[in-house]
């Protein structure tokens, strides 16, 4: 998916959208110019609200996520709902996606699902603090986006009443979405044969100091383990001040040096393989059947996949190739019944799980949500491999829209 370039300095020029601005910033293109040609835009027409949705997309993937939140705001007021147009000529379906405003991670990154399909988003923005519209725009199926999030809590409590005698289906109950939180995905999981989900407990920096001060045994935070330990800030994500902490006196550092009132601790896991190295899976659960999303390999237990160094190894490049292509015969045989029971538990048709296997076999889960980025922006020349795997799982959400609209294919 792209875009007319020479478009975007037009009064109520179509919506660029978050996916085109995306692949061009994750394929080092500098977003700066079409940046200051938004900004004009909004400022010779105020009402022009796709100039201003599209300006804070920019400005999020700059780095400006504080002005991009104030410009989303903006945006909404004046136009709270966005259509992106199917791609395909041929008549398909339409998706209305309720979402909430934030920055990337705050609702599911539902363009990448449907690039370049049949599909049509109807995107609408809504607020806990404001009326909920009685009219929305036609749809044969709707998402609820929003993730979960201390801040989103309000408005999926909201949305719960909301959908819940929808006309039309809907794909991902905010009540089910409302268990996301990391304790919340740990509570749900207890128990299940298969799994190794460590204890996600979240704590307040006073139980934490008392810990330093050798006043409050680690133990009677974490009663599945104690030292060493993950610690992180609540509210966190993408691994923003996530650490390993060996010793309360570690804890006593990263206390002095990160800020928060509120944290969650879970015991360190050494998931490593023979060969030292972590390796990491991202798995699309789409109607209940596990997809590849990425696979990356790193010395270090803190997995990103932009930080793995896949981009400088041809080995992690053909490991990872080669893991994908076996996945459905291979992972996906191994944990078929544990992935199964992880999906009747959290019962949610979309759902994004980061995972690894430990040496015993099990399946060890760092995170499930809603929101993860599922995407197809890696270079092709690079990254052969992952043209088709991404496909499965383009292919796999059309089919679970499809299924739940009552329509034949």
């Amino acid at each position: 998916m792209t875009f007319d370039a020479s478009l975007i300095g037009q009064h109520n020029a179509p919506l660029i959208g978050v996916a085109p601005l995306m692949r061009r910033a994750f394929a080092g293109e500098d977003l700066t110019p079409v940046g200051e040609t938004l900004l004009q835009r909004a400022q010779a027409y105020p009402n022009d609200a796709h100039a201003y949705m599209d300006f804070s997309t920019v400005l999020q993937l700059t780095g400006n996520r504080e002005d991009a939140l104030a410009v989303q705001s903006e945006a909404i007021i004046l136009q709270p709902h966005y259509t992106i147009p199917a791609q395909r000529p041929e008549p398909g379906l339409t998706l209305l996606v309720l979402m909430g405003p934030g920055d990337l991670m705050a609702n599911t990154p539902v363009e990448f699902l449907v690039e370049n399909s049949d599909v049509t988003l109807e995107l609408l923005y809504l607020r806990a603090d404001e009326d909920f519209p009685d009219e929305v725009p036609d749809h044969d199926v709707m998402l609820v986006a929003v993730a979960e999030s201390q801040a989103n809590q309000p408005l999926l409590e909201r949305l719960t009443e909301y959908t819940a005698d929808w006309p039309r289906p809907v794909i991902n109950r905010p009540e089910h979405i409302r268990t996301l939180s990391r304790d919340g995905v740990c509570a749900a999981l207890r128990g299940l044969p298969g799994v190794e989900m460590p204890l996600s407990v979240r704590t307040g920096r006073g139980a934490l100091n008392s810990v330093v001060a050798g006043e409050l045994p680690i133990e009677t935070l974490l009663t599945d383990g104690g030292f060493p330990i993950i610690v992180r800030p609540l509210g966190s994500h993408a691994g923003t001040n996530l650490e390993k902490v060996d010793t309360p006196a570690q804890l006593g550092k990263y206390l002095r040096e990160v800020e928060g009132s509120q944290f969650y601790i879970s015991r360190f896991v050494d998931y490593r393989g023979a060969d030292g190295l972590f390796r990491k899976y991202r798995v699309a659960l789409i109607d209940g059947k596990p997809y590849i999303c990425h696979y990356a390999i790193s010395q270090n237990w803190m997995i990103h996949y932009l930080n793995a160094g896949m981009t400088e190894s041809a080995d992690k490049r053909a490991e990872e190739a080669a893991e994908m292509a076996r996945f459905d015969d291979g992972f996906a045989v191994r944990h078929q019944a544990a992935l199964g029971a992880i999906d009747r538990r959290m019962n949610l048709p979309y759902l994004g799980i980061d995972c690894a296997e430990m040496p015993n076999g099990d399946l060890l889960i760092f995170e499930a949500d809603n929101a993860m980025i599922v995407h197809a922006m890696d270079p092709e020349d690079m990254f052969p491999y992952k043209v088709p795997a991404m496909q499965k799982v383009f292919n796999g959400f059309r089919a679970l829209l499809q299924k739940a609209s009552g329509r034949n294919a």
